[in-house]
């Protein structure tokens, strides 16, 4: 009887976690604007500008041979799709309700749920800015042809994992040095135009230039998608897994900080946030 009790208090924990984590994913993507309708349009503008400039430099600077033989603007949404789930769910997560916020004095709130909340709010405004871009695309230029779509979902869900997972390490270093918890979130953004390899292929690249780039989940994930996307390229340096290792490991040591710091945490913390 007492192992049927506590199972069935398990499941509703379970149940009640997950439904205020949907509750606070809506309020999130309802918090940047008011009327969700004109937030996801403003991402979709910001998605769409930015392969707009990088078709600018790839035009002007001559790089259109460094592409993959098929469709350039495929090529490029392909890394831009990625970087932005990327670098979004990093500043959002790393930017959510903290130990000592207001929201955390309502009893039901807790870590999990504003982490959950603001990763699943962003991925929902992600996807369904890619079903939206493409779709226009494919219904306004050319048919969008994508050798193995549901493999390059995956990969973009990859690379939402494992900026969940940094996103986790800069919330939890937050209420410590929120200085650097901020200037960190601005660093990788900044460090990722470069590093993500938008602009050029893996198998491209000479070895001794390779290291530079491997460590980046992001990397592995854009040359592992255009491999899914397009039929005549084939990923030989980036792997698929790794960026769920690098998501679990950091993920784990993310939530290993998070519990030691709401243990210590000090109402004093939200004038320094």
């Amino acid at each position: 009887m007492h192992s049927t009790s506590t199972g069935r208090f398990g499941w509703y924990v379970i149940f009640q976690t997950l439904d205020l984590i949907f509750n606070q994913a809506v309020r999130h993507v309802r918090k940047t604007h008011g009327n969700a309708i004109i937030g996801l349009i403003l991402n979709i503008l910001q998605t769409m500008m930015l392969v707009a400039v990088f078709m600018l430099i790839f035009v002007f600077a001559g790089m259109r041979s460094a592409a993959i033989r098929g469709d350039t603007l495929i090529y490029l949404m392909s890394g831009v799709f990625l970087f932005m789930a990327h670098v979004k769910v990093i500043g959002q997560v790393a930017g959510a309700e903290g130990p000592t916020s207001s929201m955390m004095k309502h009893r039901p709130m807790n870590a999990i749920v504003a982490i959950g909340g603001a990763a699943l709010g962003e991925l929902y405004i992600q996807v369904l800015s890619v079903l939206v871009i493409l779709f226009l695309y494919h219904a306004i230029w050319t048919p969008v042809e994508i050798y193995n779509p549901v493999a390059a979902f995956g990969m973009l869900l990859a690379v939402w994992f494992a900026g969940l997972s940094i996103g986790v390490v800069l919330y939890a270093l937050k209420p410590w040095l929120p200085g650097l918890s901020k200037l960190l979130t601005m660093l990788i953004t900044r460090m990722n135009m470069v590093a993500s390899g938008k602009f050029f292929l893996a198998n491209m690249l000479p070895e001794a230039y390779l290291a530079y780039f491997m460590w980046n989940p992001l990397f592995h994930c854009i040359d592992q998608a255009r491999g899914h996307a397009f039929i005549n390229y084939n990923p030989m340096h980036t792997s698929a897994m790794y960026p769920i290792y690098f998501g679990m490991a950091l993920l784990l040591l993310g939530m290993m900080g998070e519990f030691f710091t709401r243990k210590r945490a000090s109402l004093s913390w939200s004038a320094r946030s």
